[in-house]
């Protein structure tokens, strides 16, 4: 059986073609899997777990029937669901896992992680990163309103997209130094990874010691799936019917 990786799905209201893709990947090819990984970035936004969305409740529904189906479902926090808690995982029957944790896969040790973290060029968003990751941080923002928790989330979206706007792409990107550093540290052959939605598989070469780091691609405007079996790890591509490009 394989196991199957995904991450930046980024669902959300505005983007329901990407709710019934991911919907659709449960009940079909990922029943099959022994295990199914979401690497961060699940959602555009959560908010907290008495997140009253009818879009992200309609995939959480569909996470609570694969999940009692008998497939584990491990969930990674990502830059954008930072909050996801126990209630989440306790609704839907995922297991939330630490960003970065290791793995063997098919006897490999492999590195998962959301990918943020890497990219060690853009140093305000590392400062932030720290920030929004402080439990106590956390706990004060839980504290407030629902309604001020979602103004605030749509305040640092569009905070984030005028950052990304001026920032130098690879600067974004993560680095290749970092990247060898974390297969030095956590004694790993494979780093599969999100976040920078640059999909590609990348060999190198650390203390002699062949690695490879495998980044997924974000869920827009088609899938992005890794499988990993007896034959290896594959990135595939999910394409996506009768859906728009994004704008």
């Amino acid at each position: 059986m394989t196991h199957l990786f995904v991450s930046d799905l980024h669902l959300d209201a505005a983007e329901p073609e990407a709710s019934d893709q991911f919907i659709a990947f449960l009940r079909g090819e990922a029943r099959a899997a022994a295990a199914l990984y979401i690497l961060g970035d699940l959602f555009e936004a959560w908010v907290g777990d008495d997140d009253d969305d009818p879009e992200r409740a309609r995939v959480c529904a569909a996470l609570a029937t694969y999940t009692s189906s008998g497939v584990p479902c491990f969930v990674m926090h990502g830059n954008r669901d930072f909050l996801l808690g126990e209630r989440f995982a306790a609704h839907t029957g995922c297991r939330l896992i630490a960003d970065a944790v290791v793995t063997e896969i098919e006897g490999v040790r492999t590195l998962l992680a959301h990918g943020d973290l890497f990219c060690t060029g853009d140093v305000k968003y590392q400062q932030l990163r720290t920030i929004v990751r402080d439990p106590e941080w956390q706990r004060r923002l839980l504290a407030l309103p629902l309604a001020d928790r979602k103004l605030i989330s749509g305040e640092a979206r569009a905070g984030s997209r005028a950052h990304t706007s001026r920032v130098l792409p690879e600067i974004m990107d993560a680095n290749p130094v970092a990247i060898e550093v974390a297969t030095r540290e956590f004694d790993v052959d494979v780093v599969i990874h999100g976040h920078t939605h640059r999909p590609g598989v990348h060999e190198f070469l650390v203390d002699g010691r062949p690695r490879k780091r495998i980044v997924l691609g974000a869920w827009y405007e088609q899938g992005s799936v890794i499988e990993a079996g007896p034959g290896g790890f594959q990135l595939r591509t999910l394409p996506r019917l009768n859906s728009p490009p994004r704008a």
